[in-house]
């Protein structure tokens, strides 16, 4: 039953002293705060890594040839070990965890730049040689015509898929579909144009990219039967440590490399790297929780200690309460109200406050930033203001049990 009195009662003694009111419900409501802050700017990060990360394959990893550094098998250390196609068709054939193998060229090695002219304009761009399989390593999307694809490889076709950064350099506001520019003096047609899922300077560098068919690139640029690396991804149940372990293995043995040269081929999985950023940020929800957590209790306990000053300056109402008639149920339960009261309102307040904030960060952060929207998981918000609630009540247990042990005798002779 609603007790009108009771809550007039309650508000009296608020409002007896609002700024120690005010610094209680706001001590209170920083808890709340802090949490709706914290993990709203981490799922804001997180988003934002996990949007960048999710242009790989999670399943899929990297591996590329360096020089031997121990003598093995009457070779000197220092050979450089050199790729080709016949390891591609090996690995295809005896590799069962394997969904996709891509073998890779780049026209002046890792990290080179090469003169792209169409007409009268000229940019400098990576060239890659590469099989249609490898967008489902590198996802990139598809904004005009299409991608390399099978038939492309078999008939060495001399066409190209470029970058948003190519386009806008080489053609601007011309339609590329169709038409002819010149790679190191061989023409090749453009296909397709892609863009980057990724963001900021990544994309840029992404998108300043040319794709051309692996067998036309090996054809057109006299690479024979070269491989320089390989981009691969397994098969759903397949461990990527194993299937990369197995492959280098196989290598090692084709090669003449010594078993423990881990200098002569060297490889990359994004499963490791992507269980690391996982790790990183369960431990940042974790701490998240720690500081917010730590700031309800330190809040939980101002209460305690408010409603214990509250009950020393009425220890003589509460005296004459009991001699009177009233029970000391009835003095507890005014007590834990009045602390359970204090709780909600500064939980709701931070948490209305908190959520407002979050969203308008969300529409202020732009798109192409490192960190993506800020959110927070509105359950996890509301169990948060629920555990505040709890701990108002049982903050106020231990002021109520002692203003109901209050005698009456006693606190009638009290000043």
């Amino acid at each position: 039953m609603f007790d009108l009195d009771k809550w007039q009662e309650i508000f009296m003694t608020i409002g007896k002293n609002k700024l120690r009111t005010f610094l209680t419900v706001f001590g209170i409501g920083w808890g709340i705060f802090m949490i709706i802050i914290l993990l709203g700017a981490g799922k804001g990060l997180q988003n934002g890594v996990e949007r960048d990360f999710s242009t790989w394959a999670t399943n899929a990893g990297f591996f590329w040839s360096n020089r031997t550094a121990i003598s093995y098998g009457g070779f000197q250390p220092g050979r450089r070990i050199t790729f080709t196609n016949k390891d591609t068709e090996m690995i295809r054939r005896r590799v069962g965890g394997l969904e996709y193998l891509a073998p890779r060229n780049q026209l002046q090695g890792f990290g080179g730049g090469n003169n792209v002219v169409y007409e009268n304009k000229t940019g400098n761009f990576s060239v890659y040689g590469d099989y249609p399989e490898y967008i489902k390593i590198q996802r990139v999307k598809i904004t005009e015509g299409r991608y390399l694809n099978e038939k492309d490889i078999e008939d060495e076709r001399k066409i190209v898929v470029i970058g948003r950064n190519v386009k806008e350099v080489l053609f601007e506001d011309e339609d590329p579909i169709g038409k002819y520019l010149k790679v190191s003096g061989v023409n090749f047609q453009v296909v397709g144009v892609f863009d980057s899922k990724r963001t900021g300077d990544q994309a840029d560098r992404d998108t300043q990219t040319i794709f051309i068919p692996f067998t036309t690139f090996q054809k057109a640029f006299n690479y024979g039967n070269r491989v320089g690396w390989y981009g691969y991804s397994v098969k759903e149940g397949y461990d990527v440590e194993k299937v990369e372990t197995q492959i280098i293995t196989m290598l090692q043995k084709e090669h003449s490399i010594h078993p423990l040269d881990v200098d002569a081929i060297g490889h990359f999985n994004l499963r490791e790297e992507y269980e690391e950023i996982s790790g990183l940020f369960t431990g940042i929800n974790l701490f998240t929780w720690f500081v917010g957590i730590s700031t309800l209790l330190a809040g939980v306990i101002g209460v305690s200690n408010i409603m214990l000053i509250i009950i020393k300056e009425r220890t003589k109402e509460i005296g004459i309460r009991k001699a009177l008639g009233a029970t000391p149920f009835s003095i507890i339960s005014l007590i834990i109200q009045e602390s359970i009261f204090l709780t909600t309102i500064g939980g709701y307040v931070a948490l209305v406050v908190g959520v407002f904030l979050i969203e308008a960060i969300g529409k202020a952060v732009p798109e192409d930033g490192i960190m993506g929207a800020p959110e927070v998981d509105m359950k996890v918000a509301i169990g948060a203001l629920c555990l505040l609630i709890i701990g108002g009540a049982l903050a106020g247990i231990m002021p109520a049990r002692k203003a109901a042990a209050i005698s009456p005798i006693e606190a009638i002779h009290n000043e």
